[in-house]
């Protein structure tokens, strides 16, 4: 149930209808016309812009379409007004009944109201996190696990079939460095004394790693030189810290479908078929590059190189894939990496990339546009920083990892709810400012919690109407008399909640799953408000004293908020919270 999509095609019905008689010429497009509300709530429920987008078409003024469309739609039912507006936007009013239906809709759908078919199946594949194995996750990668795994969770919601996938950055050499750090760590739990060197990982969270080592093969690599036990150690230690990522994934609540090995990619042809299927296209070349901007001619050294063609896609450079020596450049295995995705059969990409990989965006689109012959779109969204504070004041934690903190220290501090929420309050491109003292706060200023509270508030509805002997059951409400509900408040509640599928599937096509937390905060909004007028205006309360039918009409409407609210915190990852403490 969509009541804009419904009134919609109610347009659509009344333009066809129009062309049928003659106002209308033939052959008109109207993918174009939408229905949506009103910049200013004052003009109405909903505004459609068909006049306006069809009159260049149909070489009519756009006030003389909307004139004849706002007749034949104000003779529909739902219809209360139809107004033309300024050069031809048509503002409409619909009736009481429309959304006293929607209330009633929503209790019969349950959690499926909202949900779409707009995916139709197709297979998405939702990369997210993909932090190189060297450590635990830190902040920044948990803001990146909360919105990949939000827009996963979206994506399903509207029809998509969603592969979450986690690709392993294991191939390169910051896994020689972890093994070398790790043997450290081995050697100190013999009892050596060790230092670090620079570029080294020196966190308290390796020192369990050598002690592990230790007890798998005693002092067999003590004394021995790299040659000995370094791939040995590699292994040991990825597999050591991908436990450990699996871990701090699972405190949020996200479990991958896939992990895919960058490792696996080398020896084995893969590279090689990837860059062959590009060459078959006309697409790898030997060249030489121009000096990149702010290089002068004295430092740059221009070379012959293997380079891909990714210009002829939408790139403003054409980007190496072999260095001069022979071997890869980090760019060969992530074409390799993305041809394997689209091999899978995949209609569709997201790659989700923390903001110091802004300069990667266009290189992989042209990649896997070249790959898919453009059959593949692949969207790439970039999570920007995430800045601590406490009562406004910059927020160091403990810092177990050495340099950063961690998304342990985050969840561990304030829960897995409020750390989800909190990481969406916001744009992925967006800076974010996550104060500990302020999302722990029972404030309005708190959107976790004022989302929740009113959660919460519609089940303590429930308890005292259950307590008062009034069944509160789905189905009971759902045939509740509803032809009381005329009140603005509870009206707007009723406008807010219709509101729901659209706002679900804008979110969807976006893939800002954002908008849905800015949804449930200004739903909660509404909610609230109606609940504290009845502190003033006794005739809104959910409780009507002696009156089970009254109370049955207004407790549907709480009930439906709560349904939504379920809902849209269920696609966020966010637990909807019964009572408040």
């Amino acid at each position: 149930m969509n009541i804009f999509s419904d009134i919609r095609s109610l347009v659509i019905d009344c333009l066809n209808e129009m062309t049928g008689a003659g106002v209308l010429p033939e052959g008109l497009v109207t993918g174009n016309v939408t229905v949506e509300p009103p910049r200013d709530a004052a003009h109405g429920d909903m505004a459609t812009n068909a006049a306006m987008v069809l009159a260049k078409p149909a070489g009519k003024k756009p006030r003389e379409i909307a004139e004849a469309l706002a007749e034949r739609l104000a003779a529909d039912p739902r219809i209360d007004s139809a107004e033309v507006a300024g050069p031809g936007f048509l503002n409409l009013r619909l009736s009481t009944e429309v959304w006293q239906g929607v209330i009633q809709g929503i209790l019969q759908a349950g959690g499926e109201f909202g949900r779409s078919d707009l995916g139709q199946g197709a297979k998405v594949n939702v990369e997210y996190v993909s932090a190189n194995p060297t450590g635990p996750l830190h902040v920044g990668h948990t803001r990146g696990a909360v919105f990949g795994d939000a827009l996963a969770s979206l994506l399903a919601y509207t029809g998509h079939l969603v592969t979450r996938e986690y690709y392993i950055n294991d191939g390169g050499a910051q896994v020689d460095v972890l093994a070398r750090s790790v043997y450290l760590r081995y050697l100190e739990a013999h009892g050596q004394e060790v230092a670090f060197p620079d570029g080294t990982y020196p966190g308290d969270y390796l020192i369990a790693v050598g002690q592990a080592l230790k007890d798998k093969v005693g002092d067999a690599f003590v004394g021995q030189g790299e040659e000995v036990w370094l791939q040995d150690i590699r292994e040991f230690a990825t597999a050591a810290m991908m436990d450990l990522i699996r871990t701090d994934l699972a405190r949020l609540g996200v479990k991958m479908d896939v992990f895919f090995s960058e490792k696996s990619l080398y020896g084995t042809g893969k590279i090689e078929a990837a860059i062959a299927d590009l060459d078959a296209k006309g697409l790898i070349y030997r060249g030489t590059l121009e000096p990149p901007k702010g290089k002068t001619l004295e430092d740059w050294e221009p070379r012959e190189q293997t380079l891909f063609k990714s210009t002829d896609h939408g790139d403003d450079v054409d980007r190496p894939i072999q260095k001069s020596d022979g071997g890869w450049t980090y760019f060969a295995p992530d074409i390799a990496y993305h041809f394997d995705k689209v091999s899978r059969g995949f209609d569709a990409l997201i790659d989700v990339f923390g903001a110091d990989h802004g300069g990667y965006v266009k290189r992989m689109k042209a990649a896997v546009s070249a790959l898919s012959e453009g059959r593949v779109p692949l969207d790439i969204k970039l999570t920007q920083l995430v800045k601590l504070y406490k009562n406004g004041e910059p927020f160091k934690m403990s810092k177990r990892a050495g340099t950063f903190v961690t998304l342990a220290d985050v969840v561990n501090e304030v829960g897995p709810d409020v750390t989800r929420f909190v990481m969406l309050t916001r744009k992925n491109d967006a800076p974010l400012d996550f104060d500990f003292a302020k999302v722990t706060e029972q404030t309005r200023e708190n959107p976790v919690f004022y989302v929740q509270y009113a959660h919460a508030r519609v089940n303590s509805v429930l308890r005292r109407a259950a307590d008062a002997g009034i069944d509160c059951d789905d189905a009971q409400l759902a045939v509740a008399d509803l032809s009381g509900m005329v009140h603005p408040a509870e009206l707007k509640l009723a406008r807010a909640l219709a509101e729901w599928p659209r706002q679900v599937e804008l979110a969807a096509r976006t893939h800002e799953p954002h908008r849905i937390a800015f949804y449930l905060y200004d739903l909660a909004g509404d909610f609230h408000a109606l609940w504290n007028r009845g502190h003033e205006e006794p005739q809104l309360r959910f409780l009507q004293e002696g009156d089970q039918a009254t109370s049955q009409a207004k407790i549907a409407l709480a009930r439906a908020s709560a349904v939504v609210i379920s809902s849209g915190l269920g696609i966020l990852g966010v637990t909807p919270a019964n009572e408040m403490r």
